[in-house]
């Protein structure tokens, strides 16, 4: 097991990779600890395996192999990451596919209370907000399970993505086909407002989360049939041109039986059509929600460029909800640095920063006794800095 901090035996200040990995002490104790499943202890502690794949993320590593070089090549991942006696290839993957998804599912949630309270809410008059999108992995001819299309192997992740904090909410992964429109219901929780694109219109599904109480903003096609029930004004400065109370669909075939809000309005001459259940807000305020979905966008593409995530070190659907956990864990740690150190949020200048802090230190190291200079790497479980 790594080594406990102790902090009366060196007084110097903590490795920057440990200041990342911080937050984690405060939910490690609540976290179910993973054993062995025989009679020899594991090669690759759970800490191990987090420690690595934060590493592996962070550094932007293009494969495993490449990680795992870096675990006997480099001075600071040889000893701060890699496990004590090291880690050799197959027992790796073994552990990447095999273990550690449900601590880093547990990890992933209790997170996010942490964010909640040390990260600051935006949008605080427009309720709790959470954009839902999927997004398409590209997959290997010999994962058999992440059926696209012939000649094309995809799995999907469905993410929920929290627009008040900036963080990732909910993941859940299917295959390339998957129909993104069931996973509403299950990142979403009462009273909670989720904001969609046109792909989400579903007449009987703005039934259901009216009936769940979860609130929606969903952008429509401009051609949906609708039967106006009340009109609302509608300033005439505003980018706002439609207000109304209708109900959605052909009558006797797919409209809505509860009806719904819908708002119209304007932008760089592209006519928006935003079906909602909202009407404590301002057709002004609706047309900003939607307008915040493209923070899951914005994520994606960040989130794939700067932290390569979906550069495949797992096969098995088990192994890729690992990787794409972990990759998800490090975009918070990262948010929650960034605003601790620097006050601002995620960037890739600040993460660049880092990375060269921790070469810097690696340097450092080579020149002077690690027990003297550096701390050693955290035990999550055991740290007496752990909050009981």
């Amino acid at each position: 097991m790594p080594r406990a901090i102790e902090p009366h035996k060196n007084k110097k200040k903590a490795l920057s990779f440990n200041q990342l990995l911080k937050p984690l002490l405060a939910v490690a104790p609540r976290i179910t600890p993973l054993t062995s499943r025989g009679k020899r202890e594991l090669k690759m502690t759970f800490e191990d395996q987090l420690n690595a794949l934060i590493y592996f993320h962070l550094q932007e590593h293009s494969s495993g192999r490449h990680l795992l070089q870096e675990l006997k090549e480099n001075e600071f991942a040889r000893s701060f990451i890699s496990p004590d006696q090291g880690i050799e290839k197959s027992s790796f993957f073994e552990a990447i596919n095999t273990r550690g998804l449900p601590q880093l599912m547990e990890i992933f949630e209790a997170l996010q209370g942490e964010t909640h309270k040390i990260l600051p809410k935006e949008y605080n008059d427009l309720g709790d907000l959470t954009v839902i999108d999927g997004s398409l992995i590209d997959a290997t001819l010999s994962m058999h399970w992440a059926d696209y299309r012939d000649g094309a192997k995809k799995a999907k992740a469905h993410l929920g993505f929290n627009i008040n904090y900036g963080i990732p909410r909910k993941i859940f992964l299917t295959d390339g086909k998957g129909d993104e429109r069931p996973f509403v219901s299950k990142v979403l929780s009462p009273g909670q407002t989720c904001v969609l694109d046109r792909y989400y219109q579903c007449h009987a599904n703005f039934d259901q989360w009216q009936e769940e109480n979860i609130h929606f903003v969903c952008r429509i096609k401009s051609k949906t049939t609708r039967t106006l029930i009340t009109p609302y004004a509608v300033r005439s400065e505003s980018i706002v041109f439609y207000d109304a109370l209708v109900l959605l669909g052909t009558p006797g075939v797919n409209q809505t039986e509860k009806p719904v809000r819908l708002v119209g309005y304007k932008i760089d001459n592209v006519h928006y059509w935003v079906a909602t259940d909202r009407f404590d807000l301002s057709a002004e305020q609706v047309a900003s929600i939607y307008k915040l979905r493209w923070a899951i966008e914005s994520f994606f593409a960040w989130w794939k460029r700067h932290l390569r995530v979906y550069h495949l070190i797992a096969r098995s659907p088990y192994g890729l909800m690992v990787q794409i956990l972990s990759g998800l864990i490090t975009y918070i740690l990262l948010a929650i640095y960034c605003h601790e150190q620097h006050k601002e949020k995620v960037s890739i200048g600040r993460v660049r920063q880092l990375r060269i802090k921790i070469f810097n230190e690696t340097r450092l190291m080579e020149k002077n006794d690690r027990h003297h200079f550096l701390m050693p790497k955290i035990n999550y479980r055991h740290s007496p800095y752990a909050i009981p």
